[in-house]
């Protein structure tokens, strides 16, 4: 067995562990009414569906890290053997799904010594600098070998090393083991689940996870996005914000001239995760009634008719949307690292189902968004009476924060379809910017639709101002949290938003939406320029870490000791050992 040197001292593994920094949240319990409610074929379903999920986990560390898997084992024994600090270790790599994170202050937490993180992750050979890449696949394009550099360059393959050269090894190829276990999962569940069109799908994703043809994972994802009717959730997900690699040819100008005299758009590789839920029907009711809204909103996106979108006027047939509680989270999906995703909208416009005419489906996690403990409404107090007005207060709305996120993920399907790619490195950043000033810029849109009153639209606009503020300035690497910072930083140099002199929070509330269509435009503009020099100067001028950011992130380190969570998945845990 391979030996590591464990990084963090006993004192800070400690404190790591402790309930006031690895924050738990809990998914559906074993006794939950949405479990008892299902009938008996969906409850023998869920028993397959939890087994292919687990075993993401060792496909997703693969990725992640080519050292995960041994230094998982390391620990194991090493707790097994008594040693504290390695049971410590095990603790904060299980809740992170890796031996590497970020924490919510935007610390990076290196579990063992001597082993950074890696710009290309597990995607490609560890002593693989940015420089040799780009100087290999140079020689490669001169060679001719515009196919193999093609494989390279896209967003379902493991790269190795080939003498002088690199290959491509499709992820149908290189975990075909786990691949052909979460397959025969798939096709278990199917023969029992009550819904024909998930069972469909099911068997669509197993053919797909088993054969070297994107086709086929067109053909899943399409069938994916049309569900809507059904009483269980369960998504591959495939994202592509860890890896940081395949983005950066771009940013060598004779390697990118090569690209594009060759048609190659590189596209950033797919980190692979697995969610297994419940649907909510009354959540799901609440989240249709905007569907109907989604291509009169596409007429409100700047420059609309300079690009194809997904959803388009006479069009509301692309977007499905759940409401989900969630059984489990594993792979990329269950990834605790300072934060978890409240919702998702996919595929994401690199997938081919959007090129057969698919859409895209919106699922929203129950568990990570509901927080009503004593604790948590407590500490959410602290919080606004730290940092927030007291005017103001009465605006602030937990469930606000929900309806804001079903505008941040509709716009995702709004906006340019493609293209973004030549952005590299800063794609993420700018696509979830766009999604976050959409939800607020088509706020008033909204209000005359009907969809929401002038108070819910007071809520939405303070919830959102005020979840704004973040405890510590992020790495570039964190696009959820850098766009939050740029966003902060534009209200504030357009006085729609201020603080006062007790450093309390202050929104100019008639400026808030007209403030947001403005950066919306210029996020727009960026992503229609398909130029990286343009997208990396937005990013960069925008972001800003002000004065007024370290103000209130001083007082949130006061309040909230948070640094990682964990989730707790019982009922997942009771159905894997069945």
């Amino acid at each position: 067995m391979k030996n590591f040197e464990l990084n963090l001292s006993h004192e800070e593994l400690v404190k790591r562990t402790s309930k006031d920094c690895l924050i738990p949240k809990e998914m559906l319990k074993t006794d939950s009414k949405e479990y008892e409610s299902l009938a008996q074929g969906d409850k023998e379903a869920l028993i397959h569906l939890v087994k292919a999920a687990k075993a993401i986990d060792e496909v997703f560390m693969k990725q992640d890290n080519p050292y995960n898997l041994d230094f998982k084992a390391f620990l194991e024994e090493q707790s097994k053997n008594g040693n504290e600090d390695a049971q410590m270790t095990l603790t904060l790599f299980n809740a992170q799904i890796g031996m590497n994170a970020v924490d919510s202050e935007a610390n990076k937490i290196f579990l063992a010594k001597n082993l950074p993180e890696l710009p290309g992750k597990g995607f490609y050979p560890q002593d693989l600098s940015k420089d040799e890449f780009h100087n290999i696949l140079i020689k490669m394009l001169k060679n001719g070998e515009t196919e193999e550099v093609k494989n390279i360059l896209n967003q379902r393959s493991m790269v190795v090393r080939d003498g002088e050269k690199l290959k491509a090894i499709d992820y149908t190829e290189y975990f075909a083991k786990e691949f052909s276990y979460i397959a025969d999962e798939l096709e278990a569940a199917a023969e029992v689940s009550t819904n024909d069109d998930f069972n469909k799908y099911l068997k669509l994703q197993a053919i797909a996870l088993c054969e070297n043809n994107p086709q086929n994972d067109a053909y899943a994802d399409k069938k994916w996005a049309q569900l809507q009717d059904t009483p269980l959730e369960f998504t591959i997900s495939r994202e592509q914000y860890a890896d940081e690699m395949t983005g950066s040819v771009v940013e060598n100008e004779e390697l990118n001239n090569l690209l594009i005299q060759n048609n190659i758009e590189p596209i950033s590789k797919d980190s692979l995760g697995i969610r297994v839920g419940i649907v909510n029907k009354e959540g799901t009711a609440k989240l249709l009634e905007i569907k109907k809204y989604m291509p009169t909103l596409a007429q409100y996106m700047p420059y609309k008719d300079e690009y194809e979108q997904n959803i388009s006027e006479g069009d509301d047939e692309k977007q499905t949307m759940v409401d989900v509680d969630i059984v489990t989270l594993r792979g990329d999906e269950g990834t605790y690292r300072g934060g978890i995703t409240l919702a998702q909208n996919l595929p994401n416009n690199d997938k081919p189902s959007l090129k057969i005419g698919g859409g895209r489906r919106n699922v929203y996690h129950r568990q990570i968004r509901i927080s009503t403990s004593p604790e948590a409404k407590e500490k959410r107090q602290k919080r606004l009476d730290a940092t927030l007005s007291k005017d103001l207060h009465k605006y602030y709305n937990q469930e606000a924060d929900h309806w804001f996120t079903i505008g941040h993920e509709n716009v995702h399907s709004l906006g340019p379809k493609s293209g973004t790619e030549a952005l590299g490195k800063y794609k993420n950043i700018i696509e979830e910017n766009k999604a976050d000033m959409g939800s607020l810029a088509l706020l008033d849109v909204l209000v005359e639709l009907g969809m929401y009153s002038e108070d819910e639209k007071k809520q939405i606009i303070v919830t959102y101002a005020a979840d704004n503020f973040l405890k510590a300035k992020p790495t570039m690497s964190q696009a959820h949290r850098v766009r939050t910072v740029m966003q902060t930083k534009f209200f504030l140099e357009n006085k729609a938003i201020r603080l006062n002199s007790q450093g309390l929070l202050e929104i100019d509330m008639d400026k808030m939406v007209p403030t947001a269509q403005k950066m919306l435009a210029q996020i727009i503009r960026v992503q229609l320029s398909k130029d990286f020099a343009t997208g990396e100067k937005y990013v960069l001028d925008n972001f800003v870490w002000t004065d007024e950011m370290e103000t209130v992130a001083r007082k949130l380190k006061e309040i909230d000791k948070s640094l990682n969570g964990i989730l707790k998945t019982p009922l997942a845990d009771k159905l894997a050992s069945m």
